[in-house]
Parts: C-alpha cells; sequence; structure tokens
C-alpha cells in the first residue's frame, strides 16, 4: 500500500494494484451469488452510461444507418410471415437475424432515449415475452435436424436481460425461469445437440446465471452443470480430430498439424465468442484449470493465427493452417463478439487485460469495417488490405464471393449482429466494485450515474478524445460529501502514468498493467486527471516474416492509402444468399468500392534502437464532426521514412501479395510516407514488410 504524503490532502490514499479481486458483494449492484465465486465487476445497467463525444456520434449514425434502417430492409426483420411474432412460433423467418440486430437496436435506444427506437424495440419483445408456450418454451419452433435449436433463443435472452435492466419487468424474469425449467427437461441426448449451439452453450450459460443472480433459484445450478456437460470441450486439449468440429483445409493438401487438435473448433466468430466458456463456468466449479484454459484459448489462436496487429486473427471464416499472412481477416462478427467476450471476462476476472484487449479491437481492427456512415460493412477485414471489391477471391481468403466489397444486404450475420459492438462497449466503460466504488475500466468520453459507497447517487463526467489524446479528465457530482474508491485502469502499455486530484498531483510513476485505487471521501466538483504518456512502439511479429508493426498508445498505425470510393449496385453485387424485403429501394442503399489511388508497397525504415529519431507525430485539430475515424478527419498522424518494395504487388487472388514472398532488401529510394491510426483506414497496410537496411 503506497499512501499519499503528509502534505497531501490526509483522506486521499492512492495505491495500485494488478487487479480487482472478486471479494466482497456490492452493496447496490446485483453481482454474483453465492455458491458462485463474487463478481470481480459488475456491470451497471444500461442507460447509466451516457456517451459522448465520437462514441455519442457512432451510435447517432447507427441509428441512422444500417443498425436503425434493417427494419424496414432486411427480409429477416419483415413483420409478415416473422416466426418471431407468430404467436405459434412458425414463420419463415425465424433464426438468429432477429435477437442479432434487436441486442444493438434496442440498447441504442435505451442508451440515447430514443423512443421511436425503444417503440420497435418493444414490438419484438412484447412478442417474445407473450410467446411462451406451455411446456416453457418460447419464440419460434425451431430444429437443428432432428433436434431442438437453442441457439437463436440465446440471443434473445440476452435482449430480454437489457430490457430486465431498462425496465424492471417481471414478465422477463417469469418467462426466463419457465423457460430454464423446460431447459431442463430436455434429455441430454436433445440438448445443444448442433453445430452452432453445441459450440456456442456459454452465452445460455451466462443467461443462466444471470437469472440466478436475482432469483437464487436452486434448479439454476443444476442446469448450468447441465449446460457445460453439453457444452463442447474448450478445455480440451491434443483432441481426437473428428472432435474439432469446423471445416477443415490445409494449405495446399498438407496434413493437419498436431496443434490443430488444441481446440475444439476454428471458425472465427465461434471462437471469438466461445473461447470463454470455460471461464464463465469457473464461476461455478470455482476450478483454476477452467480459467486458465478460457486464457490459453485465447492464446492458441493468436498463437498460429494471430501474429498480427489489431488484436484479432487471420481466420477469415475458418482459420486455415497455411494461411496467416496479415491479408488473412476475420469477420465483422468476429470482431463484435470477441469484444463481447473482453467485457465478459473483465467482468469474471477483473483483469484489466481484457480491458485493454477490448479497447484494442474496438479502437483499431473494428471501425474499419464499416463505412464511416454505417450504411454499409463487409464480411472480412484484415490488417493488410489494398483493394475492397466484389470479385471472388478464394483462395486467398477462406470464402468464396463478393466478401470485401461494401455492401449493406450482404453477409447475413455480420449485417445484422454488428449492432452490437458499439452500444455493449459503451454499457462496459464503467462498472461497479465489490467495495461499493466504481471503475473507470474502458475509457472514451461519457457521464455515468452511480450509487456508491454509502448508497448516494453520484454522476462522473468523463472528458477526453481518447484514444487519440493522453488526458482523461473526470469530474465528480455528489449530492454530499461520500466516501467511495474510484478505479482508474492502467493499460499496460503506459509508462509514467500521472493523477491529479483539484490540480495537486497525488501519484506519478505508474507503469504497466493494473488499477490506480483512489480511496476518498468526494465532495460535489471534485476532478481528476489521468495522464497517459504515448510513446511510439514496434513490434515484430517473428512468426509472421518478422513483420514490423507501430503503435501509439492504444493505436495501431497504418500506411495511409488514398482512397477511391465507387457506387456499385447491391442487388447486383450482394452474396448469394442476401435477402431484402419487397419494395425495400437498394438504390437509396448502394454498395461500395474501395480502391486505391496512391502507391501502397511500402515497408519502413526506421531504426529501432532509437524510435523517437524515426518519426514525426502531428497532432491536427479535433474534427467538428466529432468523427475521427476516416482519412479526411483523423486528428492525428505521423511520418515517417519509407522504401517501394516493387516486386510487392497483388498476386493472382487480387488481394496483396503474402510477406514470405517479398524480397529483404529495396533499391528504391527513401520517401516521406504518412501512417494514420488503424481503425480509420479502410485501405491499409499494418504489418509493414521486413527491410534490412
Amino acid at each position: 500500500m503506497i499512501a499519499c504524503s503528509s502534505e497531501k490532502s490526509p483522506e486521499t490514499e492512492v495505491t495500485v494494484v494488478p487487479k480487482i479481486e472478486a471479494s466482497g458483494t456490492n452493496a447496490h449492484y446485483i453481482g454474483n451469488r453465492a455458491p458462485l465465486l463474487p463478481s470481480a465487476l459488475i456491470k451497471l445497467p444500461v442507460g447509466a452510461v451516457q456517451p459522448e463525444g465520437f462514441l455519442k456520434e457512432y451510435l447517432v449514425r447507427q441509428k441512422n444507418g444500417l443498425t436503425g434502417n434493417l427494419g424496414e430492409i432486411s427480409a429477416w426483420l419483415q413483420k409478415t410471415n416473422n416466426a418471431w411474432l407468430s404467436p405459434d412460433g412458425t414463420g419463415e423467418w425465424g433464426w438468429e437475424e432477429v435477437p442479432y440486430w434487436l441486442k444493438g437496436y434496442a440498447n441504442i435506444g435505451y442508451i440515447t432515449k430514443d423512443q421511436a427506437m425503444i417503440d420497435e424495440a418493444m414490438v419484438w419483445i412484447e412478442s417474445v415475452l407473450n410467446s411462451q408456450r406451455d411446456n416453457g418454451d418460447f419464440g419460434p419452433v425451431l430444429m437443428d435436424g432432428d433436434h431442438p435449436d437453442f441457439w437463436a433463443k440465446m440471443i434473445m435472452l440476452y435482449c430480454l436481460q437489457s430490457y430486465y435492466e431498462y425496465s424492471q419487468d417481471q414478465r422477463v424474469i417469469e418467462l426466463m425461469t419457465k423457460y430454464f425449467r423446460y431447459e431442463l427437461t430436455v434429455p441430454d441426448g436433445e440438448f445443444l445437440e448442433g453445430y452452432w449451439q453445441r459450440l456456442r452453450g456459454g452465452d445460455n450459460l451466462h443467461s443462466v446465471l444471470w437469472l440466478y443472480n436475482r432469483t437464487g433459484d436452486e434448479f439454476l445450478l443444476d442446469l448450468a452443470e447441465k449446460i457445460h456437460q453439453n457444452t463442447s470441450n474448450w478445455t480440451g486439449r491434443d483432441l481426437p480430430l473428428e472432435q474439432v468440429r469446423n471445416h477443415r483445409e490445409v494449405r495446399d493438401g498438407g496434413e493437419v498439424p498436431d496443434w490443430y487438435r488444441d481446440q475444439v473448433d476454428w471458425h472465427n466468430v465461434n471462437h471469438a465468442q466461445a473461447f470463454r466458456e470455460p471461464a464463465q463456468y469457473y464461476q461455478l466449479s470455482k476450478n483454476e484449470a477452467d480459467l486458465k484454459a478460457t486464457y490459453e484459448n485465447f492464446q492458441i489462436i493468436r498463437e498460429h493465427f494471430g501474429q498480427v496487429p489489431g488484436g484479432m486473427f487471420g481466420s477469415d471464416e475458418n482459420a486455415r493452417p497455411g494461411y496467416a499472412d496479415p491479408r488473412q481477416g476475420v469477420e465483422t462478427c468476429g470482431m463484435v463478439e470477441q469484444m463481447n467476450s473482453d467485457e465478459h471476462l473483465f467482468r469474471i476476472t477483473g483483469d484489466p487485460f481484457w480491458g485493454d484487449h477490448a479497447e484494442e479491437v474496438a479502437y483499431n481492427t473494428y471501425p474499419a469495417a464499416v463505412m464511416p456512415d454505417f450504411k454499409a460493412l463487409h464480411y472480412i477485414t484484415s490488417p493488410n488490405m489494398v483493394l475492397l471489391d466484389s470479385k471472388n477471391h478464394h483462395p486467398g481468403i477462406a470464402n468464396s464471393g463478393p466478401f470485401l466489397l461494401m455492401n449493406p444486404f450482404s453477409s447475413r450475420c455480420c449485417q445484422h449482429n454488428h449492432a452490437q459492438g458499439w452500444p455493449y462497449f459503451i454499457e462496459n466503460l464503467w462498472m461497479a466494485t465489490p467495495d461499493n466504488g466504481v471503475a473507470a475500466s474502458l475509457y472514451g468520453a461519457n457521464k455515468v450515474t452511480v450509487k456508491v459507497g454509502d448508497g448516494t447517487e453520484v454522476s462522473i463526467a468523463e472528458e477526453t478524445n481518447y484514444p487519440f489524446e493522453e488526458e482523461i479528465r473526470f469530474t465528480v457530482n455528489t449530492p454530499k460529501w461520500v466516501a467511495f474508491p474510484l478505479y482508474l485502469r492502467i493499460p499496460a502499455w503506459a509508462k509514467a502514468a500521472k493523477i491529479t486530484i483539484n490540480g495537486e498531483e497525488v501519484k506519478d510513476g505508474i507503469s504497466g498493467i493494473g488499477f490506480a485505487k483512489i480511496q476518498r471521501e468526494w465532495k460535489d466538483g471534485d476532478r481528476v486527471t489521468l495522464s497517459l504518456p504515448m510513446e511510439i512502439a514496434s513490434k515484430r511479429w517473428e512468426k509472421n516474416s518478422n513483420s514490423l508493426s507501430i503503435s501509439r498508445g492504444p493505436l495501431t498505425y497504418s500506411l495511409k492509402i488514398r482512397e477511391k470510393y465507387i457506387k456499385e449496385e447491391s442487388d447486383k453485387t450482394a452474396i448469394w444468399d442476401s435477402k431484402w424485403q419487397q419494395g425495400a429501394d437498394t438504390q437509396q442503399w448502394p454498395s461500395w468500392e474501395v480502391r486505391p489511388v496512391t502507391d501502397w508497397n511500402y515497408s519502413l525504415v526506421v531504426d529501432e534502437d532509437d524510435l523517437a529519431s524515426s518519426f514525426e507525430v502531428m497532432k491536427g485539430k479535433w474534427p467538428a464532426s466529432n468523427f475521427p475515424f476516416t482519412l479526411e478527419e483523423v486528428p492525428i498522424k505521423i511520418l515517417v521514412k519509407a522504401k517501394r518494395i516493387p516486386e510487392w504487388q497483388l498476386d493472382e487472388t487480387g488481394l496483396v501479395g503474402e510477406l514470405k514472398d517479398l524480397p529483404k532488401t529495396s533499391a528504391e529510394p527513401v520517401e516521406e510516407v504518412t501512417l494514420i491510426p488503424m481503425g480509420a483506414a479502410r485501405l491499409r497496410i499494418t504489418a509493414f514488410p521486413e527491410l534490412k537496411q
């Protein structure tokens, strides 16, 4: 424990802790109930956090873009003959698309207090609440082959939980209780049988534990055990090959490597969303091996396919041995599910590692997966991609078809599921702590309203342009003096972080991952400033041709490539299974090719022993649009020397050539190029080829 020196305010104590321990019980918010392990961090109700700055602008663009308009254009969301609105659970449209979309759409309504969005969401929620059958099942009557299909209902349970947080409508508790009693009666041979639901049983487990924490019904613990036993084995290593469930393809017809049997599935979304299941079960089992398995799952896929910047991995749809170059990508679904998993794991473990990673994906990989106006997106996004068109790039990427084009109708899973990314991230900016405090767990401009200490409701305004800015400023508003701990996450990249309170420095020299815990009796108007100095850093990806990436603080940087946008007709360029409602005006929802206008085949000329001498950071004005994720409006750039590599061209599949085929030297002259934050670059080179000086 490091207390403040005697000349500082005696009621203030600042300590640094590596993580928030799961001990004690918050008196104001519902965490884990015995016999579950205590919650390390506790989610605040939806709406408690109000976004500001570009996070607010993101929700506005989602509302005006695909998320807010899918109900009028997506065939799966049409109300006619929709099984989610049918009294008997039958209809043509009734699988995952409605709840995927509703997860984000409804929560944007709750967060922004948009009554029209809330009213539209209630059309679907009321139908679900009124759909429960005598046996306890609800919603569409779904089958996975010869077995009941529980997968789409796992997603809808998320929607119901958010609605309950917003409304406290007891019908949610009643429906979930009856439904889980029904699940307990389903024979194991019929339960979670089939591909998607067996792999993703952790989502079902999450909802069961959520309900247990509110009702204490002991049968829910029996169901939790049943779900875990019937979920795919995410703790398994050296598995029989037949237990590795996904489509398998090895480059050049080679043998499946032994390490491929260390994960039960390599589908990118399955992994991003389900690798956490052992840690979820750990709350009940209390077996450290379960928690360890989740950390190992995270590392295993990155060891073999994630040797790239941006936080994700090169799976395309299914990770393929022999295909791990930075031109391989990940589905937009995979990004938002990874962010959701990080947020879950942050609450379970109290480990700030998961906060760092959620920010890495949210601020680097995810923004470029969608158009700036949020009216189109593509299926696959990669660290290195220099052409987004409507061509088929298989086998360069795993998927056959126009999977790189920005299209509002394609990729039906991502088309609907992307909606959850930003609202869920915003909801987890703050979390309650077991000692009746509050933690700034993720950073971005916002205002939170939270009960702390003796139950006093306070608000904390967070002003910042983070991750583009080094300072984060907090102002506490409270109706009276109140004592509570305020935790500030210290990212792993931070060196010499500093905290001031009301202009007085209370702690400096904070380095490395952890939390700064400020224990204090707070008064109205107290101001806290967290300074996180951002330095240029480089990383060599030895397992990926020793490629080089550059970061500054939480942002990774890509080569600035001027982009030319070419409008395409969406109905003529959509993926084969795309569907839109009759009467939807596809002309109002065009697709976009993005083509490079400037050279992209550069590698960097840097002194890795003296990085500061190789880069010049250029800070500009904050954009009037409040949206920093475009080439034109990004507020920070980095200048660096570089050389072209003429041999580096598009290959026969139409993708950027692989790094392994490139020379290590270049006779081209040294030029100056510009790097911009990765999230603002829809065309980008982020993993630069090795260039021997």
